[in-house]
């Protein structure tokens, strides 16, 4: 877990420390798998990282949700975002992807806020963002799913996002703000 939160009812930076391991792919026998962990999940730069050191599906298990006092109109915005941002990751490194979330509800044992109940709808998503599974929002799901794992070799060709990156133009990358 490279990335850690500290947002209310997500103080992980008082527990966790970064990791320091980098974006680095697991070998495993159904091929190489890009984990990233949670709030990993919103960055572009850890999925890109871990396609372009030879991940062959990008996998994120999480555990979000809304907080007790989000508006149901907030509570869908947070959940659809989360959704496009995953599509997005498969997307724009022609890999499937993974995201494997909880349900339920668990209690703020500080009492500062009224829990977090998770959100769920797990899925599994294709090089091209389509969803080849989504589980629901509130019950636990257990599914196995087949990936065309030669396919992302063909949608890399169709579309070719990482041949026609422009690295020359991207240091900006290394700074946390330009201006």
């Amino acid at each position: 877990k490279m990335h850690i939160p500290d947002d209310p009812a997500y103080y992980e930076k008082f527990y966790f420390t970064p990791g320091d391991l980098g974006f680095e792919p697991i070998d495993t026998s159904v091929g190489r798998l890009g984990v990233l962990v949670c709030w990993d999940q919103w960055f572009p730069e850890a999925a890109r990282l871990m396609a372009l050191n030879g991940a062959e599906i990008l996998i994120y298990p999480t555990a979000i949700g809304w907080e007790s006092s989000d508006s149901a109109d907030e509570k869908e915005r947070q959940r659809d975002a989360w959704t496009t941002v995953q599509r997005g990751h498969a997307i724009a490194n022609g890999l499937p992807l993974i995201a494997a979330n909880r349900v339920g509800h668990e209690s703020d044992p500080s009492g500062v806020t009224g829990g977090i109940t998770f959100w769920g709808s797990s899925m599994a998503v294709g090089p091209q963002g389509e969803f080849i599974w989504r589980a629901s929002s509130d019950k636990e799901e257990a599914v196995v799913v087949d990936i065309d794992m030669k396919r992302s070799e063909w949608v890399r060709r169709w579309w070719p996002f990482l041949r026609d990156r422009r690295i020359d133009s991207y240091s900006g990358l290394l700074s946390r703000y330009l201006k």
